[in-house]
């Protein structure tokens, strides 16, 4: 396992850091589904024997389970071997008081007398304000007096300009930031790495395959990779152009098996800074550019065209129907995200054709023939 600088705190974590918000589950007698506790211990057990010691977790994963779960695996002798990371759920806190209170739950679900990496979760500017007014930074600073954490982060969902703004109004000591070879201009991108990097604050990469949407790549990625002399895994392809930036401390993964795990820990055995060639990056650069010819629609989801007076979800059909046909050869799968839409009322069934979202549209689309168009493929 290669071990990376996790910038100005003068320590290395390892470069696979395994994430766990997808806990593998199990049906129980009654068909109810559970997280399978004996599978998820395998999983983790055989990341840190293999090297990994930075594990992520959250307040909010596996229906508020996951830090209880993720106590009883490292419970015995297994925490003193690994970094945990977890988070404060923000939409949990109305006042100060939440925070103390909620962090002492967080602890004693862990089984643990100290969080390492505690992370305000998913941030946007409006998100900051609201906690900044509230003390969060305060809280933060008490926790880090006392012991009762080491490092104070968070983890971010918005735009560039709102990550600058966060960034720059207080002293973090690590940022979590949605990165991958397909996200490089959207929220943070790597306009938003480039910067932490330049204050040496260390970067943890979430989503670095977007939900996995960049391990199962449809026939005509596949080409793309597949023309490169040495064979490899699209997950392979993704993991190693990241790792090509010094600005990346930790990628996490969400593993769901052992055999997806062992493959993680041959990855990133080779993690190095700038393992990748120009050819390689050309490569990742001319799938990013077929993903791109496959989409439907170039929007954005900056959701000017919110509310529809219909109330269609426009963002969320035109993100399914991008997301179906740039990111694979089926598109059933997505179906049913479409039918839980039309049967929510909020389907491109409604719409109306006022045109009003037009007006508001920054891309000028034709918001109301694409949705029909989308509504007949999607069905």
């Amino acid at each position: 396992m290669k071990y990376r600088k996790f910038g100005k705190l003068g320590i290395e974590r390892s470069a696979f850091g395994v994430g766990c918000m997808r806990f593998p589950k199990k049906k129980d007698e009654n068909g109810v589904e559970t997280v399978d506790m004996e599978l998820a211990k395998k999983i983790v057990y055989t990341a840190i024997e293999g090297g990994v010691n930075y594990i992520d977790t959250a307040y909010v994963y596996s229906d508020g389970q996951a830090e209880k779960i993720l106590g009883e695996i490292l419970d015995g002798g297994w925490r003193e071997r690994v970094s945990i990371a977890t988070k404060l759920p923000i939409w949990e806190v109305k006042k100060y008081d939440d925070m103390p209170r909620i962090f002492e739950t967080e602890l004693e679900a862990l089984r643990t007398d100290h969080i390492d990496f505690y992370l305000v979760h998913c941030l946007g500017r409006e998100q900051w304000r609201r906690l900044e007014a509230l003390g969060v930074t305060r809280f933060l600073d008490s926790l880090k007096a006392s012991g009762k954490i080491k490092y104070a982060c968070f983890s971010f969902h918005d735009s560039y300009d709102a990550f600058e703004e966060i960034l720059g109004a207080y002293d973090w000591d690590m940022c979590q930031i949605q990165f991958n070879y397909m996200d490089i201009d959207n929220q943070a991108g790597l306009r938003g790495l480039e910067l932490a990097g330049s204050k040496n604050i260390p970067v943890v990469i979430m989503e670095g395959l977007l939900g996995g949407k960049l391990a199962d790549v449809p026939e005509s990625v596949r080409e793309i990779f597949d023309s490169y002399p040495e064979k490899r895994s699209p997950a392979e392809w993704g993991f190693r152009w990241l790792c090509n930036f010094p600005q990346v401390a930790t990628v996490l993964s969400g593993v769901t098996d052992v055999e997806m795990t062992r493959q993680n820990l041959k990855i990133f055995d080779k993690a190095d800074v700038g393992i990748m060639s120009r050819e390689e990056l050309d490569i990742v650069a001319r799938a990013r550019e077929e993903y791109k010819r496959r989409m439907k629609i170039e929007c954005t989801g900056c959701r000017y065209c919110m509310p529809c007076p219909r109330d269609v979800d426009i963002p969320g059909i035109f993100s399914t129907w991008n997301g179906a046909f740039k990111y694979s050869d089926d598109v059933s799968g997505n179906r049913h995200y479409i039918e839980k839409i039309k049967a929510g009322g909020h389907g491109a069934d409604k719409c109306v054709s006022c045109h009003l979202c037009m007006r508001k549209c920054p891309q000028g689309f034709d918001i109301p023939d694409m949705l029909r168009l989308a509504d007949r493929e999607m069905s």
